[in-house]
This record gives C-alpha cells, structure tokens and sequence, in this order.
C-alpha cells in the first residue's frame, strides 16, 4: 500500500481534515525555506523568532541539509557562487553547536581567556544539535520533551574532564535524580504489547506484560494475546529458562560465540524458538541500537539482561564505581539516570549561557528549564563568543578560511584556528584538503537514523482506563510509545493527574532487516528524508487510535499537537561485533578520522564512535587541547 494514500473517510476519523491555519503552515517546513538573513537569524520581527515551539518537522527540519547535499551531488564549492567577505576574524571557528561544539568554545575560554573571540556555525534553526528542546502549550500548560538528546548515562563513568564541566555548570545528576524525578505519577499502571492485525492477526492491546527479567507470571500474559499456542509456550520457556546453550565451553569461548552471532540467530538456532516468535523480540532493541535483533549481538543482548542467557553462567564484568569531582579528586561513583524535561537540551543552554552572557535568564542548573533564551543575543558583534544559527559550513581551508552558506548565498570568515564538531560523514566534502585515508575513516561510520514523535494529548485518562504508561508494538510504525517522564524542576511541573494534559512519545527506528547494520542505517536515512510530514501525521494518528481504542481514544478531539524529531543523522555509529573487525589498537576508523590536520581539529561523539554526551564532551576537550598545545 502507497503509504500517501488514503482513505477520506478514515482521515475525518483520524482528525486530520481540518482547516490549515497560519500556525500550521509556520509549524510546518515552510518556515525554514529560505528565511534566513545574512546573519543567521529569521526575517521578519526578531522577538516572533522562537524554534523550541515550532511543531511539525523537526530535527533535521527543511533549510538544515539542502546546501550540504547540493555540496555532496555536485563536489564543488563553486555552486553556491563568489563568497562574501564579512571581514570577520576569529581565534577559533567551531563548525557545529551541539554539545561538542559549545563544550569545544567552554574549554578553549578556560584556556585562552575571556577575551578569546569565537564564532560558531550551526546549520540548523537552534543551537543544541540532537540536544533539542520542543515546547508545547495544551489547554495554556507549558510541557516540554526532548527532541533528541534524552539523558545523563553512559555505560562507563564521566570523565574528569565531562564530569567537571557538567559540575561547573550547575549540574550534579545523582542529587538532581533524587530531588526532581516523580517515579509515583504512573503507579498502578503497567507495561503493555500491541499486537496489530498486520503482523499478528488481530489488533489487541495486552497491559500487564511482565518485567524483562524473567519474573512475573509470563503464561498469564501470554494466554490473554492473540498469538499461537505453540508460539505462547516458546516465549514463556525462553523468559524463564535456565538452559546452557553452549555447555562445556570456558567462558571466554562462550562471549567469544555470543559476539559473533546475531540475537535473532541466536533465538533461532540456539533457543529454537519459531519466526512468529522471534518476531516477538525482533525491534526489542530499537531504542538501544536504532536496528533490531538481526542487526545485534547476542552478546550485547546479555549484558542487557535480554531472556536466554538465564543458565550460560556468564560473569559480568563491574562498571568501575569512580567519577571525579571538578578538582580531580577520585570519588565514589553513585548510580543514577537522570532526565531534564527537555533532555540534554538543558545542558545546551547551560553552556550558551556560560558562553554568550544575557542570552539566558537565570542562574542555575535548575531554573534553567523555564529560562528565557534572547536569540538575538547569540550573534551580536560584542560578544568575544558568537553563535550564528542557519548558516551551513561548506568548506573549511587549512589557511584558516572557513565559507558557510546562510539563504543560498556564501560568506566567508577567518580563524586561527579551527574544531569541526560537525558530523564525521560530511567532513570530506568541506574539508578536501584532508589526506584521502583520513577521509575514508571519516566516511566509515553510518550514523543511526532514527525518530522521536511527540504528541500533545489534552488528557491522559485513556492510558488510565487500560491501565499502562508503555506499550510496545513492533509491527506498528513507530515501535514504541509511552507516557513522557515526570520530573518536577526549578518551577516545571509535569502532569500529576489523568485530567490534565500530556505528552506522548514515540519512537521510530527505519530499519531493512537482514542488511549489514550500516547498510540499514543509509537505507533508513533515505526514507526519513522522503516521507513526507503529512504521512507521519497519518500514522502517528492511526496507531494511536488503534492502540488506545479500549480506552476510548479519539485522535481528531484529543490530538493538540505534533512533533515530529527527524534525524536521518541520529546517533553515532558503535563498531558492531557482527559486521566490524577488531582493528588494533589506535586503528579504528574513528582513531585515524580524528587525527589534528594542522591548525584544524576534529571533535563530536563520532570521534570516539560512542552515542553518548560525555564522549561528545571528552571530543571537544581533547580536540581543543591538540590546538592550544601549538
């Protein structure tokens, strides 16, 4: 079925025939299409110039990837036409303001001084990159989401150096975890599969689905799906069992056949569970590693705690308990995991406060939530730090001139010296000049297209009447959808009650099952970018409809608002045991793609081929460091 046709009579039942007003339209792509001045901010009033609140097409929203692809198709600078000179002179250019690039700008003040002047570029309409915020206001209610960058973990203690910023900003996850997160709001409500007609016969909605560990009464849940007999009996003997597959191996042996055999294939020919089974678990890890079981290992599916592994007696090796304090001090390193409302969004602003002083209200960690951001104030000739939004790097020269393109047309300034925190793939195409197996390296890694939806509801009482907060539907077109986190912080306050409004997010990973992982990730980045919002729409509407049914949801009354997080670019590429060999060490792609070249260094969470923000954070300061040590 052409996934843009539809059926009028279903669209008036979805909601989505309705009149077009002038805030659809701006909350749309139009927008971003060429409205863009020279200096990086919108035409048209500047206090009207707010991108958190824009809804529609997000992430990689129209106007932030035209000029880079034309770059891509066409090789040559030469089409965007003779460069203007701003005359503009700068001690460091950053190409990228994510958390890397603003990180990079914190680190070399800390070491050049106040008085060091630094400019940089960032394609999109917002600082932040994947740190995104949204903005929503159902029935008046400020709520916000994360539109990318979701929380403050890594499966290895922060850095000094990550850790110490995060501390100087304000930030100590551990007491902020223990203060502000509500892990009562949903209490009583439970986990939940929706099994489509599509992929399992019937639609059905099945709350209580036991925990992933292997307790809870599997059977019971089983027994009230749709699924086969047979096909209830293997899911229930996998959750529970306590089977050696691989009897008689040491253990190193047994990780050593773990690592090199997919999850599914593991299911299949180990734990010999059925395809209608297996189909069960198949996107189960989505979220983790934007493709599903056949893409990952079944080595990394046990340290996850996924089922099958109950009876291996495979030991785990500890995380190592230790942090550092800002001063460097060793510290005992407490577990945490914790989630500002708008995600990692807040550490963005904490640093483009640190950075550019009157961009934003207030003083802490906390307030910063409800801070107002003055994006007039980003790029104001003043300021030692300047942050120009909608102005997309095209080539970056090793005698220091750096040439972006804001509104179709090129300007140029200069740098002394240059960090490209900027996405690992597209630095080739700017900066030619780089030696060709540095440019192979950096081309290696396809980075992991994914889509975080959010939908403003005016209640949640369907999801109470069910009786979940999550629900998995694997044959669905977002995978997942669940209730958003509550967290009470400096004057934000989530939603307590069923009555009050919401946020619903969910999750789609494009995903060709069967391909190499990163042929999946460049397939599923050429999807994205073809479809359309209108088909998004459609079926965030269809799945919400159908999974919410028993609890009397009605899309085209209870729907407020749509965003719709695109990033064909999502998370960096992590090698993968399956497809990636075990190069030496110091001879990743990512080992030789960050190498310094001369007065230009490279940064981002890509150059250490880990999706994290402490990884982006230890990039910048490492990259900063090979330029101040010249």
């Amino acid at each position: 079925m052409n996934p843009d046709s539809h059926d009028p009579q279903r669209d008036r039942e979805l909601g989505m025939h309705r009149r077009i007003t002038r805030r659809d339209f701006l909350n749309g792509s139009a927008l971003a299409i060429g409205s863009v001045c020279a200096g990086g901010r919108a035409l048209g009033s500047d206090d009207t110039y707010y991108p958190p609140a824009l809804t529609g097409m997000r992430g990689s929203h129209a106007g932030s990837f035209e000029a880079m692809h034309a770059l891509r198709d066409k090789r040559s600078i030469s089409i965007f036409g003779a460069a203007i000179d701003t005359k503009e002179s700068y001690d460091l250019v950053i190409v990228g303001g994510g958390i890397s690039g603003l990180a990079a700008a914190y680190f070399y003040r800390a070491q050049m001084g106040p008085a060091a002047r630094i400019l940089i570029l960032e394609n999109h309409d917002d600082f932040g990159g994947h740190a995104k915020r949204n903005e929503f206001r159902p029935k008046g209610r400020l709520l916000l989401a994360n539109g990318g960058t979701y929380a403050i973990e890594s499966p290895t203690p922060y850095s000094r150096q990550a850790r110490g910023l995060l501390e100087k900003l304000g930030v100590y996850p551990v007491a902020l975890e223990k203060k502000c997160a509500d892990d009562g709001v949903y209490r009583g409500l439970s986990g939940g599969f929706f099994f489509d007609k599509e992929t399992f016969g019937a639609d059905k909605l099945v709350p209580n689905m036991p925990k992933r560990d292997g307790s809870g009464p599997w059977r019971a849940f089983l027994g009230k799906t749709p699924l086969p007999a047979s096909v209830r009996e293997q899911i229930a003997r996998l959750e529970q069992d306590t089977s050696d597959y691989l009897p008689g191996l040491p253990q190193a042996e047994k990780k050593q056949r773990l690592a090199k055999i997919s999850y599914r294939d593991f299911l299949a020919r180990y734990a010999g569970l059925s395809e209608e089974a297996i189909g069960f678990y198949q996107t189960r890890t989505h979220d983790l590693y934007g493709v599903g079981i056949d893409a990952v290992s079944a080595l990394d599916c046990w340290a996850y705690r996924y089922p099958g592994f109950g009876g291996m007696k495979l030991d785990r090796v500890p995380t190592p308990g230790l942090g550092y304090t800002a001063s460097g001090e060793v510290t005992k390193r407490e577990p945490y995991f914790f989630h500002f409302p708008d995600g990692n969004a807040s550490i963005a602003r904490l640093l483009v406060r640190s950075l550019v002083p009157g961009s934003i209200t207030g003083q802490t960690a906390e307030d910063i939530v409800l801070a107002k951001t003055d994006y007039k104030a980003l790029d104001r000739a003043s300021s030692p730090v300047r942050i120009r939004l909608n102005s997309t790097v095209v080539n970056v020269a090793q005698n220091g001139e750096v040439q972006y393109v804001t509104r179709n047309q090129l300007f140029r300034v200069s740098a002394k010296a240059i960090v490209l925190a900027c996405w690992n793939m597209g630095i080739p195409y700017i900066c030619p000049e780089l030696p060709q197996d540095q440019k192979a390296a950096l081309g290696y890694g396809a980075k992991v297209p994914l889509v975080y939806t959010v939908v403003a509801i005016r209640n949640w009482r369907c999801f109470k009447k069910i009786g979940v907060y999550r629900v998995e539907s694997p044959g669905m077109y977002h995978s997942s959808l669940y209730l958003d986190d509550a967290v009470d912080i400096g004057g934000y306050k989530s939603p307590k009650t069923p009555d009050e409004p919401v946020l619903v997010r969910m999750l789609r990973t494009p995903c060709k099952p069967g391909l190499p992982e990163r042929e999946q990730h460049r397939i599923g980045r050429y999807d994205l970018l073809a479809t359309t919002f209108e088909t998004f729409e459609r079926k965030i509407r269809d799945q919400l409809a159908r999974t919410l049914a028993s609890g009397g949801f009605d899309p085209a009354g209870d729907i407020q608002a749509i965003t719709v997080n695109r990033w064909p670019h999502g998370y960096a590429y992590e090698y993968n045991s399956l497809f990636d060999p075990d190069w030496p060490a110091g001879q990743r792609p990512c080992d030789i793609a960050r190498r310094r070249f001369g007065r230009i260094a490279i940064a981002n969470s890509d150059a250490a081929a880990a999706a994290y923000t402490d990884q982006a954070i230890d990039q910048a300061y490492r990259a900063v460091s090979e330029l101040v040590s010249l």
